[in-house]
């Protein structure tokens, strides 16, 4: 194999963007290395420029060709660059909201930062991971550092607590995946790239069904925790009450848009040959977090926990453009990703001025907040109207979406 053909193979240049948040990850850490607390004054723009960067690399990479990289064992394709900006995007909104409220606890901002680049470096690779390896190195890559994240704030028994919940169930939930990775991998007779495991599945259907239902419930469960979806759903409100509000942010956006680009590439993928069968258990799972999450949230008297149900509840309508399984129900959950980010960050912000404010997050403390700041109530108002999908607010149109899909 001559270095040209190596070259081709490899195709690189699709991994730019997260060349680029790797190196952003290196000059944060070093930086702080040499400077120590000093490193703050400049740390989060040098966080933010780099997503930016990241986002600049993606747009540039659309529509330019082959989309295969590392011997096909990565795909750039339009679908996995639309996710890893929805990730990168959900991490760029995330830094300022997180400088004061970090700074206030005591804690390095620069380690939190390089923390969270971490994660949304592994829910990039996850979006365009197209073999088995690739796919649980990225999902542990994300899910560790998410479990660093929410045990951040090492003096607040609430965030220890809740990174303990998110470790155990986290680390229950990613060995069920990977005993069904594993099946995978058995059926198809050694192969580990998806496209190669679906052919042999093909051919060996006979003999397997059985083993391939199997490997299929276990793959789903591993999905639909990471996605918080009904009845996986118990690890969220707990957890997100009890991490740091940045925190709780990203995972609500971030690690959600890396499970749904997962479900797709995995699902669509790998299992056309019981294509009914996990399209009826998704739809379940959405009816199930729809009614449950947005009637739970109605009885929350924290914001965070209100937040965290109506988080499950949005996940119930993305699950919808999963289970149409076209291009246009697809369109339809990339759409609503994008609203629900700035809807769900702008909402967190307001809560996290409003608790560096008070130090709670009660929603009894939120009484009388128009008089004492209009603005920021009307911020919050607006992202929780759109947030319940009320016209003409954006969410109301990303809900029609789907159901027009």
């Amino acid at each position: 194999m001559d270095f040209a053909s190596l070259a081709a193979q490899l195709n690189t240049g699709k991994i730019l963007p997260e060349a680029i948040v790797i190196l952003t990850i290196l000059i944060i850490l070093i930086g702080d290395l040499i400077q120590g607390r000093s490193s703050s004054r400049w740390v989060p723009y040098a966080a933010i420029g780099g997503c930016l960067a990241a986002v600049g690399a993606l747009a540039l990479q659309w529509d330019t060709g082959n989309a295969a990289a590392f011997f096909g064992e990565f795909n750039a394709d339009a679908l996995s660059i639309v996710f890893r900006g929805i990730i990168v995007l959900s991490a760029a909104v995330t830094v300022p909201m997180s400088i004061r409220y970090v700074e206030q606890s005591g804690t390095a901002l620069a380690e939190f930062l390089g923390i969270l680049l971490t994660a949304t470096l592994g829910g990039m690779f996850l979006s365009g991971a197209d073999e088995l390896v690739t796919i649980f190195v990225s999902l542990e890559t994300l899910s560790i550092s998410s479990y660093l994240l929410t045990g951040y704030m090492k003096r607040d028994p609430r965030s220890n607590e809740a990174a303990l919940k998110y470790l155990l169930i986290g680390a229950a939930s990613s060995a069920i995946f990977l005993y069904g990775v594993s099946l995978l991998y058995g059926l198809s007779g050694g192969e580990v790239r998806l496209s190669a495991i679906a052919n042999n599945l093909a051919v060996s259907t006979g003999e397997s069904s059985i083993g391939l239902v199997i490997a299929l419930v276990f793959v789903i469960a591993g999905i639909a925790f990471k996605v918080a979806a009904v009845p996986f759903h118990q690890w969220t409100p707990d957890v997100y009450e009890g991490s740091p509000t940045p925190v709780v942010a990203f995972l609500s956006v971030g690690s959600k848009a890396a499970g749904f680009a997962l479900a797709i590439r995995l699902l669509v993928t790998t299992f056309p040959l019981v294509a009914d069968e996990w399209r009826f258990v998704f739809t379940a799972l959405a009816i199930l977090s729809m009614v449950l999450g947005n009637i739970v949230a109605l009885a929350q008297t924290s914001m965070k926990r209100m937040l965290a149900y109506s988080s499950i509840g949005q996940a119930g309508f993305m699950m919808i453009g999963l289970v149409i399984g076209s291009d246009a129900g697809y369109a339809s959950m990339i759409f609503y990703l994008m609203v629900y980010l700035f809807m769900n960050l702008g909402g967190f912000t307001c809560v996290i001025l409003f608790s560096l404010r008070t130090g709670t997050d009660q929603i009894s403390e939120y009484a009388g907040l128009y008089q004492k700041d209009p603005l920021l109530t009307l911020c919050l108002c607006l992202c929780l109207l759109s947030l319940g999908g009320i016209p003409p607010l954006a969410g109301f149109f990303g809900k029609l979406y789907i159901f027009w899909a």
